[in-house]
C-alpha cells in the first residue's frame, strides 16, 4: 500500500511537471511574440483637414468609415500637427523627426511665390547626410515600402529607393498627380512601373500596392509608408462618388464662403465655410475606401495585432484657394496658414496592446514625433540629432514633458497666408508676422478659432513665449524675409526680444 503511494506521489510529480515545463515553454513563447519587433504602416493623406473625417466632426459632410473604424479602434489626437502649413516640410519632418527649418525646407518644393518682400531662401530638398526613418528601420531587419507621394527632392538619388524604401510605387519629385490623365490610368508617373488598366484609380492602385507588400512580408518586420496624392489637386473624382455627393449636396442651405483678412495686395482672402463640394466629397471616400483595403488585408493576414498604424495629413484642408474645396471650421485659416486651420492634422494612432479603443488624448503632438516613437516601440536606438519626442507615454495618459512646439513659414503661401512663425505653450498660441513683427495671443482651449487676441491683455505672457520662439529661431538657425525694392523687412535677429 505505501509503495502504492510512493508510485502515486511520484506520477503526481511528474505530471506537475510536465505541466510546469509546458507552461513555461508557453511563457517563452509568448515572451517571444511580445518581444518581436512590431509592424508598422504610416498612412499620410495629402491636404486632408481636421475637420474632414467623421471621427473629428460628427458633423462632417464626407463619409470616411474606414478612419473612424480606425480611430474606434485606437487613439485619436485631437491636438495633433503637422511641422508646418504645407507639405514638403511637413514630410521631410516625418522623415527625420527634424524641424524642417533647421535644413531651410521651410516651403513646398520648390515653391517661391513674391509678396512685400523675397521669401526666405529655400532648400528644396531633403539632404542626403539626414537618416530617415526608413534607413532606420532597414538597418535594423525592416522590409520597407513606398507608395504615392514624395515630394522631397527633384532627381532620383532623392527619391524613396535611394532613402531607405524596398520599393517605391509612385513617388517622386511632383507634389500631384499631374502627368497623363492624373487620378486615372494611364498614369504616367516614372515610378510606377507597370501601367494600371485605363480607368484604374490611383488612391486605389497605391491600395492595392501596398496591401500586397504586406501579405508579402507577413512573416517580418515591415514597413508600409502609404502617402496618398489623394485630397491634394486636381479636384477630380470617381463619377459614382460625385453623382453620390451632387445629391447630398442639394439636401445642405447656407453661405458657402466669407471672407478672411486682407493679407496680400489689400484684397480679403475667400475661405469657405460650408462643407459640401461633391468632388472632394468624392475623393475623400474614395481614400478612406483605399485606406480600408490596407487595413483589411492587415486582419487577412492576421497582422492586426503586432501592426502599428499611423493615420495623419501634412498639412491643413485647402479652404482659401485652387478651388477652395473644403471648410476647416472652427478652425481658422487653412493650407498655407499658420493659424489651425492650417497646421492641425487628423492624428490617429492604433498600437495594439497599449492603445485603448477609442481612447482620446488632448495632448500636443507633432510630425516631428513620428520617428523616435515607432523607433523607441521597435526597440531601436536614435543617434542622430532630432527635435521629436517619443509619444508612447500619451498612449497611457501619461503627460509627454514637452513644454512647447513651434513653427515657421517665412514665405507668401499660394493659399494668401502671411509669411509668419508661432508657438504653442500650453493652451496658448503666439502667431508672429514676419512682415512687420506684429504679435497675436490666442487662447486655444476656450478660442479655438483664433478670433480674440489677447496680447494687449496679456503683455507678459507675449513676452516670455516671445522670448521662447525667438531663442527657437536662433537654435534652427531659421531664415527671414529678404528686402525687395528698397523695402526692409522686420527681422527678429536684429530686433529680438531677450
Amino acid at each position: 500500500m505505501a509503495q502504492k503511494n510512493r508510485f502515486a506521489h511520484h506520477l503526481i510529480l511528474i505530471v506537475a511537471g510536465l505541466i510546469a515545463l509546458s507552461g513555461c515553454a508557453t511563457a517563452v513563447a509568448a515572451g517571444q511574440q511580445q518581444s518581436s519587433p512590431p509592424n508598422v504602416v504610416v498612412i499620410l493623406v495629402d491636404d486632408l483637414g481636421y475637420m474632414d473625417i467623421g471621427a473629428n466632426n460628427p458633423d462632417c459632410f464626407y463619409e470616411t468609415p474606414s478612419i473612424d473604424r480606425l480611430a474606434d479602434s485606437g487613439m485619436r489626437f485631437t491636438d495633433g500637427y503637422a511641422a508646418n502649413p504645407v507639405c514638403s516640410p511637413t514630410r521631410y519632418s516625418l522623415m527625420t523627426g527634424k524641424y524642417p527649418t533647421r535644413v531651410a525646407a521651410t516651403n513646398f518644393f520648390s515653391g517661391k511665390r513674391a509678396g512685400k518682400f523675397r521669401p526666405a531662401p529655400l532648400n528644396n530638398k531633403m539632404p542626403l547626410e539626414d537618416t530617415t526613418l526608413a534607413q532606420l528601420l532597414k538597418a535594423n531587419g525592416y522590409a520597407t515600402f513606398f507608395a504615392g507621394k514624395w515630394h522631397l527632392g527633384d532627381s532620383p538619388e532623392y527619391y524613396p529607393q535611394n532613402r531607405g524604401f524596398d520599393v517605391n510605387i509612385g513617388g517622386w519629385s511632383r507634389g500631384g498627380p499631374y502627368t497623363g490623365k492624373k487620378y486615372f490610368a494611364p498614369f504616367k508617373n516614372p515610378e510606377i512601373k507597370i501601367e494600371s488598366p485605363a480607368g484604374d484609380h490611383l488612391p486605389a492602385r497605391l491600395a492595392r500596392e501596398t496591401s500586397r507588400f504586406i501579405s508579402d512580408n507577413q512573416d517580418r518586420p515591415f514597413l508600409a509608408y502609404l502617402s496618398f496624392y489623394s485630397v491634394h489637386t486636381p479636384l477630380m473624382g470617381r463619377p459614382d462618388l460625385v453623382k453620390k455627393y451632387n445629391k447630398k449636396a442639394a439636401t445642405i442651405n447656407g453661405e458657402e464662403f466669407a471672407s478672411e483678412e486682407q493679407v496680400i495686395g489689400n484684397k480679403p482672402r475667400k475661405v469657405r465655410i460650408l462643407q459640401k463640394h461633391a468632388v472632394y466629397a468624392a475623393m475623400v471616400e474614395a481614400m478612406d475606401e483605399a485606406v480600408g483595403t490596407v487595413l483589411n488585408q492587415l486582419e487577412k493576414s492576421g497582422l492586426t495585432d503586432n501592426t502599428i498604424v499611423v493615420f495623419t495629413s501634412d498639412n491643413g484642408g485647402l479652404s482659401t484657394s485652387e478651388g477652395s474645396p473644403t471648410s476647416n471650421l472652427p478652425l481658422r485659416g487653412g493650407k498655407g496658414w499658420v493659424y489651425e486651420g492650417g497646421i492641425r492634422e487628423p492624428w490617429i494612432v492604433r498600437y495594439p496592446n497599449v492603445t485603448e479603443s477609442g481612447a482620446v488624448s488632448h495632448q500636443p503632438i507633432s510630425s516631428i514625433d513620428l520617428l523616435p516613437t515607432i523607433a523607441a516601440a521597435a526597440g531601436i536606438e536614435v543617434k542622430q540629432p532630432i527635435d521629436g519626442i517619443d509619444i508612447r507615454p500619451a498612449f497611457n495618459n501619461q503627460p509627454l514633458g514637452r513644454d512647447s512646439l513651434f513653427w515657421h513659414y517665412p514665405h507668401y503661401s499660394n493659399q494668401g497666408g502671411f509669411p509668419g512663425g508661432a508657438i504653442r505653450r500650453g493652451d496658448y498660441k503666439l502667431v508672429e508676422r514676419y512682415e512687420d513683427g506684429r504679435t497675436h495671443l490666442f487662447n486655444l482651449k476656450k478660442d479655438l478659432g483664433e478670433q480674440t487676441d489677447l496680447s494687449n491683455e496679456m503683455p507678459d505672457l507675449v513676452t516670455s513665449m516671445r522670448a521662447e520662439l525667438h531663442a527657437w529661431y536662433r537654435s534652427v538657425d531659421a531664415k527671414f524675409l529678404q528686402p525687395k525694392d528698397g523695402l526692409t523687412p522686420w527681422n527678429p535677429n536684429l530686433n529680438h526680444t531677450k
